[in-house]
């Protein structure tokens, strides 16, 4: 069979490709939308019978049965659904708000949402970061564990002084402090290299802890000025920024010197590697200590757009976990009354 060509025909059905898949996802939200808002509207319904009529606790598990046994084929009636329905509209009282924003995200990321978080704010800000990112599931509980919303653009940088506005706060907000590195399985004594050559190793997990927009380009990236050789430590390029990134890993804690060094290398890389239409090439420190006025003042008189954040190899315990976990001598102790049962 012999396909005539027809004039305009690829572009014409590529355009219709396109539509359609529109059509799907927009098919796909609105239904979301719609089984979201079903599902706030079941949780404020129940909030205001028991407050009402005063139906207790156990109401829910009867209507989770009864439920059931009319929809049958339909999930999400259980005991502990309604509960979390209930739950959700109690964290939701706009109902319009549910409908134009919560409900862009799935139950499962709703779920993650009031039961890791109680403050309004970072739930709607992990909201806004998981529409913009398309985040699943299991990533948007990662964020919230690492306490994204705490570290994202708190950075000690000079940007609003060496970028224009728009740039600047961008630029600022792609930046985290402290980063997250625990996915290496490395110890706090690791030094510089051992932590770049497993950055590099895990540079899917690594990509991720740095945020959206970062392309990595090499490790080690070699740097000529004039017949002498450096060598930058990590250099990425950013898309929205439109810019590279030069990153330096540093195992100790911050010195002064820093900057000056990598205010060097940003100046060389802008006149050998950065295109016309690029923006000012970025850099950032990551130590493993620094103390802020230091940094502060280590900036103020850089001329480049520079970034100072701490690292962690290890997650810090969160503050609300530390209590219920037993000390050195409890350990012993424990393993002490195992041995003298078992007798040994």
């Amino acid at each position: 069979m012999i396909i005539q060509t027809l004039k305009g025909y690829d572009d014409f059905l590529l355009d219709l490709k396109s539509r359609i898949r529109t059509a799907q996802t927009r098919a796909a939200l609105a239904v979301n939308r719609e089984l979201i808002l079903l599902y706030w509207q079941i949780g404020r319904d129940i909030l205001t019978r028991q407050k009402d009529e005063g139906w207790g606790a156990k109401v829910i598990e009867r209507l989770a049965n009864d439920l059931r046994k009319e929809f049958p084929d339909m999930k999400g009636f259980s005991r502990a659904n309604l509960m979390y329905m209930r739950s959700f509209a109690e964290s939701w009282e706009d109902e319009q708000f549910v409908q134009q924003l919560v409900g862009q995200i799935p139950w499962g990321h709703n779920i993650a949402l009031i039961t890791k978080l109680k403050n309004s704010t970072e739930r709607e800000w992990y909201i806004h970061k998981t529409i913009e990112h398309g985040w699943s599931r299991d990533i948007l509980v990662m964020q919230i564990e690492t306490r994204l919303f705490h570290r994202q653009g708190k950075a000690i940088t000079n940007f609003a002084a060496t970028l224009p506005p728009p740039q600047s706060d961008l630029a600022q907000q792609t930046l985290k402090d402290p980063y997250i590195f625990d996915f290496l399985g490395l110890g706090d004594e690791a030094q510089e290299r051992e932590v770049e050559r497993e950055l590099v190793k895990h540079i899917t997990s690594f990509l991720l802890e740095l945020g959206a927009g970062f392309s990595y380009i090499g490790r080690q990236v070699p740097l000529e000025v004039e017949g002498d050789d450096f060598f930058l430590d990590l250099l990425f390029y950013h898309l929205k920024l439109r810019c590279y990134v030069v990153i330096e890993l540093k195992a100790g804690a911050f010195k002064p010197e820093y900057a000056g060094k990598l205010n060097f290398y940003l100046s060389a890389v802008d006149a050998t590697m950065r295109h016309e239409s690029d923006n000012p090439s970025i850099g950032l420190i990551l130590c493993k200590d620094k103390k802020g006025l230091i940094a502060e003042y280590a900036l103020k008189d850089i001329s480049k757009p520079v970034g100072i954040s701490e690292y962690q190899l290890v997650a810090a315990i969160p503050e609300n976990l530390k209590g219920s976990l037993p000390t050195i001598e409890e350990l012993e102790a424990e393993f002490s009354d195992d041995v003298e049962d078992d007798g040994v």
